[in-house]
């Protein structure tokens, strides 16, 4: 049986020092976020690793092979462009919000892109929600209060507010009104990185005084500052949500 990944268009992986915008190549000895990431990845597609503890071993090896395999791709073993691109064209994962009291879907109508979506008496609680989700595990593909990736993780939070975001990075940063000034920037607009290739690859939601909220690789639903020595010089720019 074929298997299916769902991904997250927000990954926050590294970039090479010296190699704008590409996808880092990861082999056996590499370590890292990058390579939990990948790995999580593999398991989420059903292909078996034991612990996707970020060092890449042979068991990793192995899952990435297969996926090379099983997408066409020359086997090598090794992650590198064309296997981190196959990993993003795969269909994200559609999310789902889900009362205790129920097992339906809710559906609101898609919010419209290049305009403010976010009503400014919708923002307290907006944030207030997203913040009751600190500590919420990264899982690839997550788009549920068990484990959320950085878009999955925003979509649901908007949603609880009857705002239907787009399910991918790339297409959330089509939502509001562009800025790239940090100063004009309101807490509830959204911000978005350029981490592992151009454009949108990570995303979250501005709680003002240079601050955000994310799901991030490594620890989850997370605040960070803009200032960071890691998001600062991937900052992509701001999007003016709030009406």
């Amino acid at each position: 049986m074929k298997r299916r990944l769902f991904l997250c268009t927000g990954l926050a992986l590294m970039l090479t020092a010296n190699t704008a915008f590409a996808s880092p190549t990861l082999r056996e000895g590499s370590q890292g976020h990058e390579v939990r990431v990948l790995q999580q990845a593999l398991q989420t597609a059903g292909y078996k690793i034991k612990n996707a503890d970020g060092v890449f071993g042979k068991d990793t090896e192995r899952a990435v092979a297969e996926f090379q395999r099983d997408n066409k791709l020359k086997i090598t073993g090794i992650v590198n462009n064309a296997t981190w691109r196959a990993l993003k064209n795969i269909p994200a994962k559609p999310s789902r919000d889900v009362d205790k009291n129920t097992t339906a879907e809710k559906k609101f109508p898609p919010a419209p892109n290049g305009k403010p979506i976010l009503p400014v008496n919708k923002v307290s609680d907006v944030i207030k929600t997203a913040k009751s989700y600190m500590g919420t595990p990264y899982v690839f593909g997550g788009a549920t209060p068990k484990g959320f990736d950085c878009s999955g993780y925003l979509q649901y939070v908007f949603q609880k507010h009857g705002i239907a975001i787009p399910r991918t990075t790339d297409e959330q940063y089509k939502l509001g009104l562009r800025t790239k000034n940090t100063k004009d920037l309101v807490p509830g607009d959204l911000v978005f990185f350029e981490t592992y290739e151009k454009g949108a690859s990570h995303c979250g939601i501005y709680l003002g005084k240079g601050e955000f909220i994310h799901a991030s690789t490594s620890k989850g639903v997370r605040v960070d500052t803009l200032s960071n020595d890691y998001w600062k010089p991937r900052f992509l720019g701001g999007k003016h949500i709030v009406k």
